[in-house]
């Protein structure tokens, strides 16, 4: 009882700050971990006064979250990499360091970096596809959508398959934020006749409902969830962001 009157009384928060600040932290972070379906994290959280929070902050949310988040993009960095490859390029100035450059500020959500990165790659070999695909990517996570139409459209013309569906989707998400929604539609279909991805169900289920076609919208949701269940642990972290989308459109609309 005694606790339950600090917990309610405002006058005893605001005379223990530090107290505030740490119980703010941990609830914050139960709140994640309750979302993200970590129930051991959030029973030690919940018991805990602040330790087991802290340990999920820099093991689970920190080391979970990116500015790219629900959208891969083939290579992964660190810092020593990153200076690995400034020198590289500092010594030979090869196109294929500036793109691996570029595809980790990619990674890190460093979007504007990364464009520098593919464009220098792309004065050294104005062909390479790789490179032209995710300057394309790299410019719609910047919102230059109509910048990056073109780019996408021709690599994809050139290879629908390239980089495994990734710039067909990217491709698709490119006309979804012009309002091109039928031509995105179509898009969105041509990717999961090759591929399951949660990511393109998702986004092609949300244009069936503003397309008032509900039934299609259920099945491409329930497709996610039914493979959510058997996937393995790695795919289910990456999808994770689509599978709660997929859930909450779900129960908007009704199952």
């Amino acid at each position: 009882m005694r606790f339950i009157s600090h917990f309610t009384d405002l006058e005893f928060w605001l005379s223990n700050p530090f107290l505030l600040i740490v119980t703010a932290f941990q609830i914050w972070m139960l709140i994640d971990a309750i979302r993200r379906q970590e129930w051991i994290w959030a029973f030690f959280i919940f018991i805990g006064s602040g330790l087991g929070a802290c340990f999920y902050y820099f093991y689970v949310y920190r080391g979970s979250r990116s500015a790219s988040s629900g959208f891969e993009l083939p290579g992964a960095g660190s810092r020593q990499r990153i200076k690995e490859l400034e020198a590289q390029i500092y010594h030979l100035d090869k196109a294929h360091h500036h793109f691996q450059l570029g595809d980790i500020y990619f990674r890190k959500g460093k979007f504007a970096k990364a464009e520098q990165c593919y464009r220098a790659a792309l004065e050294r070999e104005p062909c390479d596809i790789d490179a032209r695909a995710h300057l394309g990517q790299a410019l719609l996570r910047q919102k230059r959508a109509p910048e990056a139409k073109p780019i996408l459209q021709q690599v994809c013309a050139e290879n629908p398959k390239h980089d495994y569906g990734h710039s067909l989707m990217a491709y698709a998400e490119t006309l979804m934020a012009l309002d091109e929604n039928e031509a995105a539609m179509a898009v969105w279909q041509q990717v999961l006749q090759n591929n399951s991805y949660a990511r393109a169900r998702v986004q092609l289920a949300e244009l069936y409902v503003a397309n008032k076609k509900e039934d299609l919208a259920r099945s491409e949701l329930r497709e996610i969830l039914a493979d959510d269940l058997h996937a393995p642990k790695f795919q289910r972290k990456r999808d994770l962001v689509w599978v709660r989308r997929a859930k909450s459109l779900l129960r908007k609309i009704g199952k």
